[in-house]
């Protein structure tokens, strides 16, 4: 039962009592939903195909485009599950009786997502290899990359999912949020496409920017120091800043809902 007082200080640091439970929970729902995995790259694979056709000397972007924007839309499903459980469910409130952790629940509901999914990402993957050639600072900078696009989207995924009241409302949203920032900035395309006073701006953007980082090793893309440093900085920066804010705002709303 919980004691009506003030709720007991945290201290810094992760606490990840409750992980497991949520991620296998997680895990055996998405995996429940075959057709929403296997449907999840159709857009990544009706552009590879138009890039096949139409334009083939772009096919290391576009391939290389088509993971990190995989690995960007997990965000999106961490959004509409992580609402569909708080609105429909009310399961926050049962957090105030338990000793889970609000961070094990958000890393456990958008690490089982991530591991449902990692079949169409690999098959991608698998593509990528046999079409790109490969180079050790490729294959080191893909997971890592990935990886950091989709912590960076899963934790705007869920800072979002709190701020909704309406499932409808969710849909249109997410939708134009995700496609919008993972198909409009140099993600399929190259960076050098885009005028150098909005380079900047676009290097800002965790996707772009791994897009643009995974551009360069593969010569597709010519970046200066100064925009290697920026497009790095931004894809390791912002990943960290909104992690850390999903981890606080998740403890704070976990008690207000």
């Amino acid at each position: 039962m919980r004691s009506d007082g003030p709720p007991a200080p945290r201290s810094w640091g992760l606490h990840l009592q409750g992980f497991g439970a949520f991620f296998e929970t997680e895990l055996r729902v998405q995996l429940h939903e075959g057709v929403a995995i296997v449907t999840s790259i159709v857009v990544q694979v009706v552009l590879l195909v138009f890039v096949a056709i139409l334009a083939p000397r772009l096919w290391s972007v576009a391939i290389l485009g088509a993971l990190v924007f995989s690995f960007f839309t997990l965000g999106q499903r961490v959004l509409n599950e992580a609402a569909y459980i708080r609105v429909d469910h009310k399961l926050n409130q049962l957090y105030l009786a338990s000793p889970l952790t609000p961070e094990s629940y958000f890393l456990g509901l958008s690490s089982g997502i991530l591991v449902a999914y990692l079949a169409p990402i690999a098959a991608l993957g698998v593509v990528a290899a046999v079409t790109v050639p490969p180079s050790p600072l490729l294959l080191v900078l893909v997971p890592v990359a990935g990886l950091a696009v989709w912590l960076f989207s899963a934790s705007l995924g869920y800072v979002l999912s709190t701020r909704f009241r309406d499932m409808r409302a969710i849909w249109s949203y997410a939708s134009l949020l995700y496609n919008g920032f993972g198909v409009l900035p140099p993600v399929f395309y190259p960076i050098g496409l885009v005028p150098a006073a909005a380079r900047p701006l676009a290097l800002l953007l965790p996707p772009s920017a791994a897009a643009a980082l995974l551009q360069w090793v593969v010569h597709s893309a010519a970046l200066s120091a100064a925009e290697l440093a920026l497009a790095a900085g931004a894809l390791g920066g912002e990943t960290v800043l909104l992690f850390a804010l999903a981890v606080i705002w998740a403890r704070r709303t976990v008690r207000e809902d």
